[in-house]
């Protein structure tokens, strides 16, 4: 009897540990593994996710050429078959700068693989920061390209041409982004869905913004058209010199905006943007393929922004060493900055913002086309005014063409009222990208 009993008492014990200690450690177990594969590895400020993973370390040739061409999506990967033309152009400066038309189209053209390598190699490199972080620092290398365009200018900038191509090309360059850009993010995005959900934090701040660098950027042009009639009490000189001094104090004034958009984004509500482009990760339907697709090494990153710099620098410079032949030959010096000039320096944000959207990640998509117009509006064109002060400049300034100001002003409005219901769809996009196509068409025109 003794002996049953404590064979029933051992059955029990047994049937304990079956069903249920085993299972919850099988399950302790399982789960631990899955938060230790979900949890990011902190490395002081870089941070090592899944989609960041490359799985080796140092510096493998043909890895690094494979995953360069392979880039992150399709249309990536066929601008890459544009760079035959990096060398052809880069030696055609070199060699024969006197023949300005093949010169000029072969850099224009070199500049889209280029950049495309910049704005995929910050890519790699953001997936090993923090997303907030990441997806600056991705916005700020692709900007590089604007700022090394806007400081070969300044430094060319001997004739008034150049002058009107600069401030051309600072508005060209959020027009690109608000209408082009963002047009074709919401067209392609809303194809394959009735609408996608925009998230208030990333548009009513961008929008926000980019009202009050649309106002900064008008003041000076709107008090010197103001006070230019024949009945003004100012003198020309005084006048201009008026402007002038308007022009750098708004440039310190937007700088400091930018400063307080970089602590809100950074320090002050990075959890908000974090949350919501963790979300948007989680809406990736290309997850999958991202997971396994192969990665750079921390080391590959730097070593492909490094050539992609390079790359850019020589072809901007070749580039803008022929603008001013280009436009003796008939091309408008407006529409060379307003339209040709940013279209060239943005194509890897395009890109990359185009195929997020396409993925269903439209946030990621909105803060790569709202992001680059913000530090246009904030960050670059000051530097191109303070470096031209200090370069002893005095004909760039903040005066614009009141034309162009107008058409700023209006497509910034036009995309907030679209950003305000938080929804887009694709006939918002196209209406955006057929604005743009006005606009270009027009500035063809403009004497």
């Amino acid at each position: 009897m003794s002996s049953l009993r404590q064979r029933r008492v051992d059955d029990e014990i047994t049937q304990t540990i079956t069903q249920e200690t085993l299972p919850q450690h099988h399950k302790d177990a399982e789960s631990a593994t899955n938060e230790k594969t979900l949890r990011p590895r902190v490395l002081g400020l870089f941070r090592i996710q899944s989609t960041g993973e490359s799985g080796r370390k140092g510096f493998h040739p043909l890895h690094f050429l494979y995953i360069c061409f392979r880039s992150t999506c399709t249309l990536s990967m066929i601008v890459n078959v544009l760079w035959p033309f990096v060398p052809a152009a880069i030696t055609m400066g070199f060699a024969r700068p006197d023949l300005h038309v093949w010169t000029f189209a072969l850099n224009y053209i070199a500049m889209v693989p280029t950049a495309n390598l910049l704005g995929f190699a910050g890519g790699e490199l953001a997936r090993k920061l923090p997303r907030v972080y990441g997806v600056l620092l991705e916005t700020s290398l692709t900007s590089v390209v604007e700022i090394i365009l806007f400081m070969v200018l300044i430094k060319k900038a001997d004739t008034n041409e150049l002058v009107n191509v600069i401030q051309a090309a600072i508005l060209g360059s959020i027009l690109a982004n608000l209408l082009l850009c963002l047009g074709l993010c919401f067209f392609f995005g809303g194809i394959r869905r009735d609408e996608q959900i925009l998230h208030e934090a990333v548009s009513e701040v961008g929008s926000g913004l980019l009202l009050v660098a649309g106002f900064g950027l008008l003041i000076p042009s709107a008090f010197n058209a103001t006070l230019s009639g024949a009945e003004s009490p100012m003198t020309p000189e005084e006048l201009q010199a008026s402007t002038r001094t308007i022009s750098r104090a708004t440039a310190v004034i937007l700088l400091c905006a930018y400063l307080m958009f970089l602590w809100y984004n950074l320090r002050t509500h990075n959890t908000i943007f974090d949350e919501v482009l963790e979300k948007d990760e989680d809406n990736d339907e290309d997850g999958d393929k991202e997971h396994f697709r192969p990665k750079l090494t921390l080391f590959e990153s730097v070593l492909a922004i490094a050539i992609a710099i390079t790359c850019v620098s020589l072809s901007a410079l070749f580039m803008v060493e022929q603008i001013s032949h280009i436009v003796e030959r008939g091309v408008p010096d407006n529409f060379m900055g307003l339209i040709l000039v940013p279209l060239v320096e943005k194509a890897a944000e395009h890109l990359t913002a185009i195929d997020e959207a396409w993925d269903n990640q439209i946030n990621f998509a909105l803060f790569h086309c709202l992001g680059p117009s913000i530090q246009t509006a904030l960050l670059n064109a000051p530097l191109v005014i303070l470096v031209a002060w200090g370069l002893g400049i005095p004909e760039m300034d903040l005066n614009f063409e009141i034309f162009m100001v107008v058409l700023l002003v209006l497509s910034i409005l036009v995309v907030g009222n679209f950003l305000r219901d938080g929804k887009s769809n694709y006939m918002e996009g196209g209406l955006c990208v057929l604005v743009y196509v006005i606009i270009a068409v027009t500035t063809w025109y403009y004497p």
